[in-house]
């Protein structure tokens, strides 16, 4: 319009404006002049850099060749109103989808052909405004288009042939596609950064000829093993993992020094879903979004070990699920279960194929960006206060995994079932590998390995010092305990092929069929007992044991109870983990006497004050088929807090809301209340 009103004054010819009306549309319709021109109406507003960002927005579209109508309804109203109203450090919008098409018009890659108007540009100028960082999101390694383009490019798979859609870390497309492409869009738009994404998770055992033709340069053979089966099967895994990192360190050292502002993230990379990787390449910060479904449990696994990393991190939710989009109520529980653990969080979203963003997103995320904000000053960057390191064992991890270069390791299940037994025992967990516990093991009072059948002689040597020195160490499975045979003052019996049924204290009981050991008790005490059989009077076997070694103890379990409790939470279970725990670990920091379905972690702010958070996961939705109603959410009743402080605080509160509560003290115990609990809140120690 304003256009329109400059050339109808100085009285241009109809025949000029019809040619200058001409030259606009061709202008809106060729993205790339958009995107090329600076912002004269925008000045630029501070931005926080991406690794230091506390909430974040993920927009991606995975543009594609049937595309018509990319960025057609995208409107600075429209996104100045979303950013003014939901406040995001970051906002990661589409680059590059699985179909391998750029969302904003490259010179480089292959643009989608249905682009109206440069949405990256747009953006671009009104975070800007806003004082908001702007990533892309770009898929790498599955990348449709590139495949299709150069198929000498493609991975191999062990039978020799190309894969369709994924291409190979051995070729040359980081540097004839990749690397260039985000020069240019880091050039064209100022970008702060990007999150690359199927990349780490995707990256395939690679028998390409260049794949081949490196592996005998390292160790002289001729051919690759194609199976466990084979001569060399773990060697030739991690060789594969070992080049997928020197190609992420190569791509990311390549765009810091272009653009060294430019901070990059790969998905899932060093997370318990790739497969507990020391962290050794450049990335600026580690991320993951977790699926749609089993959010909060898998929040609950994830965040506890990114904790871990000593480098900062995040998590993204999916804002829908297959219903449609979340309400507010599940975002901010599953937002809960990751700020509790330190990190940074966020929300995945999908505009209209056209750009805009819908009024109902805006609303929703905003009330949960208000959650995570008041609560951003007693979370972001709190640290933990060390209680029980739950063990995920890159040994084992390792070995299972097999599919794919980093794998899916069936042991992450075990992990995930004794964590959620430990959490809802009321236990303030970590969940680390061999290479983070190592350094700092005697910070924990107690370490628990979840059944890992595999691990080095070092390590369970370095174990069992740790014990002797006072440490306690609890056995969750028949494999892992038998690894430790020989200080647990038991004798196997045969193979752990019983079955039977457990029964613990109150009549809680469950049924299963295999996998339990029998021990004969040769100095070790029995805690809980198992039934050989179905019926409740048959002779009873030990559940589990613990003995004096050293100055400390060792306990064990000898039946798959991590794996069962992931799989059906029985109360059994849970009952006898937690008699367990309480002999391995009778003093723990905190105890509390709230619902098993009340999480909490023992932490310290980012400055230092003693903390303690509380989730409420008293509606949860797991499975992809039940979706409880979220809204009214149950409130917890209040419940008590026995938490051993040795100098007497000064004050205790209740936060978000800085609410004085109920307390005392006396001979180093803090005895409080915590009122009623929505979905988070937070005992701030002064």
């Amino acid at each position: 319009m304003r256009l329109r009103h400059l050339i109808n004054k100085r009285g241009v010819t109809m025949w000029c404006r019809r040619v200058l009306f001409s030259i606009v549309a061709i202008a809106f319709a060729c993205p790339a002049v958009v995107a090329a021109e600076p912002s004269a109406s925008a000045p630029s507003v501070p931005r926080i850099a991406r690794k230091d960002g506390y909430f974040g927005i993920h927009f991606d579209l995975h543009p594609n060749k049937s595309d018509k109508d990319l960025g057609r309804d995208i409107s600075e109203n429209n996104i100045r109103e979303f950013l003014q109203r939901v406040r995001p450090d970051f906002v990661q919008y589409d680059c590059v989808g699985v179909p391998g098409y750029s969302g904003y018009p490259t010179k480089i890659g292959w643009p989608a052909p249905g682009i109206v108007q440069d949405s990256l540009a747009v953006w671009r100028r009104l975070t800007r405004e806003q004082g908001v960082a702007l990533l892309i999101h770009y898929c790498v390694l599955w990348n449709q288009a590139a495949v299709e383009h150069h198929a000498d490019w493609a991975a191999v798979n062990a039978q020799g042939q190309p894969e369709k859609e994924v291409l190979s870390i051995f070729s040359p497309f980081a540097e004839q596609l990749l690397i260039p492409q985000l020069k240019e869009a880091a050039t064209l738009y100022d970008l702060d950064g990007a999150w690359m994404d199927a990349d780490a998770w995707i990256a395939r055992l690679d028998y390409s000829h260049a794949a081949l033709t490196e592996w005998k340069r390292q160790t002289g053979q001729d051919t690759a093993p194609k199976s466990r089966e084979e001569p060399r099967w773990a060697e030739w895994k991690m060789f594969q993992r070992r080049e997928f990192e020197k190609y992420l360190s190569r791509y990311v050292e390549a765009i810091h020094a272009h653009s060294p502002k430019f901070q990059i993230g790969c998905n899932w990379m060093y997370s318990l879903l790739s497969g507990v990787w020391p962290v050794g390449s450049p990335v600026d910060y580690l991320s993951g979004d977790y699926p749609q479904h089993n959010s909060t449990d898998e929040a609950r696994a994830e965040a506890r070990y990114l904790a871990s990393n000593r480098k900062p991190w995040d998590l993204l939710a999916w804002g829908f699920n297959k219903h449609g989009l979340k309400c507010a109520t599940q975002l901010k529980q599953e937002a809960a279960a990751t700020i509790m653990q330190g990190g940074a969080w966020g929300i995945y979203y999908t505009p209209t194929r056209a750009g805009r963003i819908s009024a109902q997103i805006t609303a929703t995320a905003g009330e949960v960006a208000d959650f995570c904000r008041a609560r951003q000053s007693v979370s972001f960057r709190s640290t933990t206060v060390p209680q029980v390191a739950l063990l995920q064992s890159a040994e084992t991890y390792w070995d299972e995994a097999d599919n794919t270069a980093f794998g899916r390791a069936a042991c992450r299940e075990v992990t995930k079932g004794a964590l959620y037994a430990l959490l809802e025992s009321h236990y303030s967990v970590d969940i680390l590998s061999e290479h983070q516990i190592l350094p700092r093991v005697q910070e924990f009072p107690v370490i628990v390995i979840p059944d890992a059948y595999k691990l080095t002689d070092d390590f369970r040597q370095s174990l069992l010092r740790y014990v002797d020195n006072g440490g306690s160490l609890v056995l969750l499975g028949a494999k892992c305990a038998r690894l430790f045979e020989p200080a647990l003052g038991v004798q196997f019996v045969g193979a752990p092929n019983q079955g039977g049924k457990l029964t613990v204290r109150d009549g809680q009981s469950v049924s299963w069929t295999d996998g339990w050991q029998k021990v004969v008790l040769s100095g070790a005490k029995a805690i809980g007992q198992r039934s050989v059989t179905a019926e409740d009077q048959s002779a009873g076997e030990a559940a589990a044991t613990v003995v004096a070694h050293g100055q400390g103890r060792i306990a064990a379990v000898y039946g798959p109870v991590a794996l069962k409790y992931v799989q059906e939470r029985p109360a059994a279970i849970r009952e006898l983990v937690g008699a367990v725990m309480r002999e391995a670990f009778p003093q723990p920091v905190i105890t509390v006497d709230a619902a098993a379905h009340v999480d909490l972690a023992v932490r310290r702010t980012c400055d230092g004050r003693l903390s303690v958070h509380f989730l409420n996961l008293g509606i949860v939705q797991r499975g992809e088929t039940e979706f409880p109603t979220m809204d009214p959410y149950p409130v917890e009743p209040p419940f008590s807090v026995r938490l051993r402080t040795p100098q007497k605080p000064t004050s205790v509160r209740w936060e978000p809301q800085s609410q004085p509560i109920e307390w005392s003290w006396s001979d180093g115990i803090l005895t409080a209340t915590v009122p009623n609990l929505q979905i988070h809140g937070v005992l701030l120690v002064e």
